[in-house]
């Protein structure tokens, strides 16, 4: 049987980023999308683009599961409902959550705004308090919450504040998700990927050309596949004693 047989599982972050790239790689919301799918779950597909979580959604179906689609801006806390709301719905419950959603605005301390600071974590922190508090009631025993993190949360890399500090938060929220979730048998846990190669991955290297010298251990990026594996692992039951922890997928960059 494959692992997530039977599982209904929420990506929110579920789409891509275009790119005019024609060997361009995944994102990891759509990666995680598909592997789940590829271990038998049916998939909401959450993104703000609708032609994104569309294509996702498409690639799901082709793995001979169900998936439906949400279009919503998790800076709006009714659209954090709605994505929960709507899962349950179409897919008729919900026993796995992918909080995968991210931004990253400003640089260094003294160019970064204040709106700036206020956006990224409304989005990156905000939103993912928000789908937990709207998700966890309806979720039954055996269920689990990944928070896909950064290793810039770990330790200071991105010159993003924003980012670095919502990463952090993340760290945070997840263990008093993993404690209140106890309670009713569900585990929340923590993926936080270093350089990975992705659209959105390839954006920040070529707006800091350095970033692609970053001394990786293992001597290369990941992808976002190598990043959707332990996602799995830890929304299945192989992982039925891991909560409140935090996997970094970094190839070693955050023993540096």
């Amino acid at each position: 049987m494959n692992r997530l047989e039977g599982r209904r599982v929420l990506v929110v972050g579920a789409g891509t980023r275009p790119s005019p790239e024609a060997d361009a790689p995944m994102g990891n919301g759509r990666a995680i999308a598909v592997l789940a799918a590829r271990e038998g779950a049916d998939v909401t597909c959450a993104d703000v683009d609708q032609a994104a979580a569309e294509e996702t959604a498409r690639l799901v179906e082709q793995e001979g599961v169900k998936a439906h689609v949400v279009v919503a801006d998790v800076t709006d806390a009714d659209a954090c409902r709605t994505v929960v709301d709507e899962t349950v719905s179409a897919l008729g419950g919900l026993d796995g959550l992918v909080l995968n959603v991210g931004i990253a605005a400003g640089r260094r301390l003294a160019d970064t705004t204040v709106d700036q600071w206020d956006y990224t974590f409304a989005v990156n922190l905000r939103s993912h308090f928000l789908i937990c508090q709207a998700a966890l009631p309806v979720m039954e025993e055996g269920s689990a919450i990944v928070f896909i993190a950064s290793v810039a949360g770990i330790s200071a890399g991105s010159q993003i504040p924003s980012y670095d500090a919502s990463k952090a938060g993340i760290f945070g929220l997840s263990r008093h998700v993993a404690m209140e979730g106890s309670r009713q048998g569900v585990r929340a846990n923590v993926v936080a990927p270093g350089l990975i190669d992705t659209p959105l991955g390839r954006l920040a290297t070529a707006g800091r050309p350095n970033r692609a010298k970053t001394p990786v251990p293992l001597g290369r990026q990941g992808t976002a596949e190598e990043v959707a594996a332990p996602v799995v692992f830890l929304l299945s039951n192989d992982a039925a004693y891991v909560t409140g922890q935090v996997l970094a997928v970094d190839g070693g960059l955050s023993m540096r």
